[in-house]
């Protein structure tokens, strides 16, 4: 599911919140292929209720993808606990990576799929973009507190293993693409950690 309810509400889930759990069909079957009856089927809500909520498709498609968002954030930021050095911790979104790909009903990254046939400039595509600057962006940040010369550089490196990583792990069945990916991330990592140190000693020659 897409959204998640407190067991201890007893409250009836509201229309938008069945409508986003209705989603999940976009991620079993694809957006393009699942239309707005089926979803409103499934959430059991009138059909007012999606556009009063989302305006259109493309806007439920857009609030699915926030939602999709969320549930990567959450999944990396907590995987990342668990890690105490900033190389750990950077190495450590491949752990997260590994647990996405291996779970039940993995079926690709979201955004990729919903972005395949989504217009130029499309709250889609917009809804993708603003998901891979945060990813980018935490990439750099783990990066700059391991003190590499470039994290700009490295985050970018990365970032395509990352996204290796997601569509290796779906296009080949492959459960071990996360764990391939952060040995090709070590690598990285390392030559970056020695282009630092060799720049500082040059510094106090």
């Amino acid at each position: 599911m897409v959204t998640r309810t407190n067991p201890m509400n007893t409250a009836k889930p509201s229309a938008r919140e069945r409508l986003l759990d209705a989603t999940e069909l976009f991620y079993r079957e694809g957006v393009q292929s699942v239309g707005i009856d089926r979803i409103i089927d499934q959430a059991g809500v009138a059909k007012a209720s999606l556009y009063n909520t989302f305006g259109n498709k493309e806007g439920l498609v857009r609030a699915y993808l926030e939602a999709r968002h969320v549930i990567v954030r959450e999944r990396i930021t907590r995987t990342l606990t668990r890690f105490r050095t900033p190389r750990e911790r950077l190495l450590g979104v491949f752990d997260a990576a590994g647990e996405t790909v291996t779970a039940p009903g993995f079926n690709g990254c979201a955004f990729v799929a919903a972005t395949a046939e989504a217009p130029r400039g499309s709250a889609i595509e917009l809804a993708a973009d603003e998901h891979r600057r945060w990813m980018r962006g935490l990439l750099v940040e783990l990066a700059a507190e391991a003190g590499v010369a470039d994290p700009e550089t490295l985050a970018r490196q990365l970032h395509l293993l990352y996204d290796g990583a997601v569509l290796c792990g779906r296009m080949d069945r492959d459960p071990s693409a996360a764990t391939t990916a952060r040995a090709a991330a070590a690598v990285l990592l390392d030559a970056a950690e020695q282009a630092a140190t060799a720049r500082e000693t040059e510094k106090s020659v």
